[in-house]
């Protein structure tokens, strides 16, 4: 039985179900997810609040990372370490954003088997219903070995 990623992260992660941030492509380094158009999310120009920005980035970009590396839970925590997001155009309406792991498994996990605390970057870009991208995300993510 696979990991329903998406799914999970609903159910654990309070603050994305409470954006309605839907999970529309999740697999092996790579996950897509939806923010709705709606009012109570909007900032002073109509548009997606940058919090709300910046926290679906991170959630496709926590998604990513999961599919990536969800066999590793037993002995790892995946957690965010940094994070750097470039607002490129004022967004507006629903937007989507597309995260891509940007380092290999074998050496992350590499890492992990000896002994270290790998850290790795998942960069994401999030569009408008027309296709234009509105903002670009790097999160910086590492494996914390369990104790």
């Amino acid at each position: 039985m696979s990991l329903d990623v998406g799914e999970l992260l609903l159910q654990t992660v309070p603050f994305a179900r409470t954006l309605d941030i839907t999970y529309d492509k999740v697999e092996d380094g790579v996950a897509v997810c939806r923010l709705p158009d709606r009012q109570d999310l909007h900032n002073h120009v109509g548009g997606p609040h940058a919090g709300a920005l910046f926290a679906l980035a991170e959630s496709a970009s926590g998604a990513a990372t999961l599919a990536t590396f969800g066999d590793q839970l037993s002995r790892a925590v995946p957690l965010p370490t940094t994070a750097t997001i470039r607002y490129r155009k004022v967004a507006m309406g629903e937007v989507v954003a597309e995260a891509r792991l940007l380092a290999s498994r074998d050496e992350v996990v590499a890492k992990l088997d000896a002994g270290e605390r790998p850290e790795f970057d998942v960069a994401v870009e999030i569009r408008n219903a027309e296709g234009a991208t509105v903002s670009e995300m790097t999160v910086s993510w590492t494996l914390r070995p369990n104790r």
